[in-house]
């Protein structure tokens, strides 16, 4: 092929690129706190017995391509979300929220060749570096003996949403219904989270209680803003 043919192939590409470009223009992501609630839930029954989370599928679903999350791990973050705004209709927290979470985390419960099964069980359990007052690390003793986090010496966070042992014991709940409190389980986690948040910050659609929850769960202007970006990409379809 010649150059000049060349030339003009490229330039007819390029041309066609930008028209498709134009035709479909980038989603941008909304600034402010807090970050949006994304696709609306349905009405559900959290109290139905067994894995209610599975009652969001037909929810989950569609998300969980555009998203890049698996929809088990959607269905957890939206049951946790339905939980509290039918138990603690003020906290007004959003699905998003915890997908933010748990973004930052483990990536949704896949950190570390992690994953997810049907039952929001998370395989190989993730355990986080020893808390030991190392660089950057804060320095927390061991709290449970070792019992849930493996560690005798030090505490670490466990699981997909990150908790260490004495606040688990302290915020753990059963979400999925099989009766074990199960910080490596990530309907336990997400719920856990949200209560903690709901509990931290009050009402989550200011910026004054969003704000304060993420602090509180992390005490780091860092760590909040990498959250929000997250979950204000996913209150808008765009995976991250």
């Amino acid at each position: 092929m010649s150059s000049v043919l060349v030339g003009v192939v490229v330039l007819a590409l390029a041309s066609r690129l930008d028209e498709l470009d134009r035709r479909s223009p980038r989603i941008e992501i909304p600034d402010g706190i807090p970050p949006g609630p994304g696709a609306p839930l349905p009405s559900i029954d959290v109290n139905a017995p067994g894995r209610t989370a599975n009652l969001l599928h037909d929810w989950s679903a569609p998300l969980s391509e555009s998203l890049a999350i698996s929809s088990t791990a959607l269905e957890a973050y939206g049951y946790a979300a339905a939980v509290m705004a039918a138990t603690r209709p003020a906290c007004g927290l959003g699905w998003t929220t915890l997908a933010g979470i748990g973004a930052v985390e483990s990536k949704h419960g896949t950190y570390g060749g992690a994953h997810v099964d049907s039952d929001g069980q998370v395989n190989p359990p993730i355990r986080g570096v020893p808390l030991d007052g190392s660089a950057g690390v804060a320095d927390i003793p061991d709290t449970d003996g070792g019992a849930m986090d493996g560690d005798a010496t030090h505490d670490r966070a466990m699981g997909p949403l990150q908790f260490i042992p004495e606040t688990w014991a302290r915020w753990g709940v059963d979400a999925n219904g099989d009766g074990v409190v199960d910080p490596d389980n990530i309907d336990d986690a997400a719920l856990t989270a949200a209560r903690y948040l709901c509990a931290r910050g009050g009402d989550l659609t200011t910026e004054d209680g969003w704000t304060a929850a993420l602090m509180a769960y992390n005490l780091s202007g860092e760590y909040l803003l990498d959250v929000r970006e997250r979950a204000a990409a996913y209150s808008v379809g765009v995976r991250r």
